[in-house]
């Protein structure tokens, strides 16, 4: 192994089914080194990961461990755990119901019984050590999602962990959760644990890195000092080609060139629902991009909830096309021609068991009614025409949606809702979690369907995203409309100060 080193893959290969996920892979972690893993949705990270942790077998390929001699063997996660090796994924897979003590302690309490007391006095030194706000008598589902992962991670810690693998650990988390994860790791660095870093965010690993691996397409592009490589560089490497301007994706397509003039494809007045937020107003003309914009829990996904019919509505009145309509559930929203992509994918889009063609048709057939089902042929036709038009990665429309990547499986849900070919297509963090790539491919189409004359609200939590995609804003905080911004008013700047000084101004 090389000086310093704590863990060294060589020549990772694995293949599935018609897929050849890594071949000939390289990774090498230092001590005290914090190191990003990088690549599109599709380009191995995942299955290196899981390699590595033993939820996949390699094909072939040595895995070196410091203390381990020779290769070691990684046959299942225990495996894993013994060499020294843990792992936070993106979903918290602690207990939710039991003590901050009882998850770091769960499945290792030999040798203390039922010695509440050591267990807890345990727990307590460790939360101080690393500086942990939570009481190891508190019941874990009452801290927060920043507060969990760090508890995951000090159980991790507290295994004697040589590598700590954190799985895009910040995508739930707000900008001060950030922070404090970051102190985290940081102290996990000056300890000298080796940390691997997955995440989509460009702006967190040149905050919080050292080096840098990127791979495409199953293999290994390189492994880059963070200081040797620039942000267009890395953006460069990882799709494979120059990309001078991530910024003009309205002067590629032309912008929606939407008049603001003309009547509303649909216009809401004094909407609220059982979800919490206060009435608001909201309208979106033809070929118009609308975003919704705020911090986390302002209300924006609950406000686009309401308009789908998908959380309950308590008051107000929906027009579309100048016609009053009622929605009061999401097939009713459907069949008035609007289509929703949510915010939580894998609990409330994908049916993970069905295949790519069977997610999506789903909307449609819904539509049509499950007594009159499309036929094969119909079905394959369907999917074929969308996995080529949104570029799919996927083996054949016949695979199990569960098995794509997360941007893949986000284009399996536009291609959903495409097919029922919505007038007013609402969009709910489409980009969130997924690469540089495949966020930029989208951006492109909801600007493309807005040429041809679609409406769409777009969310994100990227205000640089909302600025490139849509033409006018509706600002929330505390799940009140505070503000609208469109035209020169469509500012970084603008925006948070909206956000901040909301209907005082």
């Amino acid at each position: 192994m090389q000086e310093g080193a704590v863990l060294e893959m060589r020549g990772i290969c694995k293949e599935f089914p018609g897929v050849r996920a890594l071949h000939n892979v390289d990774f090498t972690l230092r001590e005290g080194e914090i190191h990003a893993l990088m690549g599109e949705n599709g380009a191995g990270k995942s299955t290196l990961i899981k390699v590595l942790t033993g939820v996949h077998p390699k094909d072939g390929g040595e895995v070196h461990i410091k203390g381990i001699e020779g290769p070691a063997v990684i046959r299942s996660p225990q495996d894993a755990q013994n060499a020294g090796i843990s792992t936070v994924y993106q979903e918290i897979t602690l207990c939710p119901n039991l003590t901050v003590a009882e998850n770091m302690y769960i499945g290792r309490t030999k040798g203390m019984g039922a010695n509440w007391k050591a267990m807890n006095d345990g727990a307590g030194k460790i939360l101080t050590s690393l500086g942990i706000p939570a009481s190891p008598k508190q019941q874990l589902g009452s801290c927060s999602i920043a507060v969990q992962q760090m508890v995951a991670i000090a159980r991790a810690v507290d295994m004697e962990c040589k590598v700590l693998i954190l799985d895009e650990p910040t995508s739930s988390l707000d900008e001060q959760e950030v922070v404090k994860l970051f102190g985290l790791m940081r102290d996990l660095k000056a300890k000298g644990v080796g940390i691997i870093f997955v995440t989509h965010f460009l702006e967190q690993v040149y905050e919080v890195c050292d080096r840098i691996t990127v791979l495409r397409d199953g293999q290994l592009v390189g492994e880059y000092v963070i200081e040797d490589l620039p942000r267009v560089q890395l953006v460069s490497k990882m799709l494979g080609k120059e990309l001078d301007d991530m910024a003009d994706i309205k002067g590629e397509t032309g912008g929606t060139a939407v008049s603001l003039e003309g009547d509303p494809v649909l216009e809401a007045t004094g909407l609220c629902s059982n979800a919490g937020i206060k009435p608001f107003d909201f309208s979106i003309r033809k070929g118009e991009v609308t975003g919704f914009t705020g911090l986390l829990g302002s209300g924006r996904s609950e406000c686009v909830r309401a308009i789908f019919g998908a959380d309950h509505v308590t008051g107000g009145n929906v027009k579309m096309d100048g016609k009053a309509v009622k929605i009061r559930k999401p097939l009713d929203a459907m069949k008035k021609g609007i289509g929703y992509l949510p915010e939580d994918r894998k609990g409330d889009g994908i049916v993970g068991d069905l295949s790519v063609r069977e997610n999506i048709i789903l909307a449609l057939q819904v539509m049509k009614g499950f007594f009159r089902p499309f036929s094969r042929a119909q079905a394959e036709a369907f999917a074929d025409e969308y996995i080529k038009l949104l570029e799919i990665k996927t083996a054949s429309s016949d695979t199990p949606i569960k098995s794509l990547s997360g941007g893949n499986q986000q284009k399996c849900i536009l291609a959903r809702w495409l097919l029922t070919d919505p007038k007013y297509l609402i969009l709910d963090e489409p980009t969130r979690g997924i690469d540089i790539g495949t966020k930029i491919e989208i951006q492109k189409l909801v600007l493309k369907l807005a040429a041809e004359g679609k409406s769409v609200t777009f969310i994100s939590s990227e205000i640089d995203e909302m600025l490139r995609t849509c033409s006018r804003l509706i600002v929330m905080r505390d799940r009140k409309a505070v503000g609208e911004l469109n035209g020169e008013d469509l500012t970084q700047t603008k925006i948070m100060a909206t956000i901040a000084g909301g209907d005082k101004e």
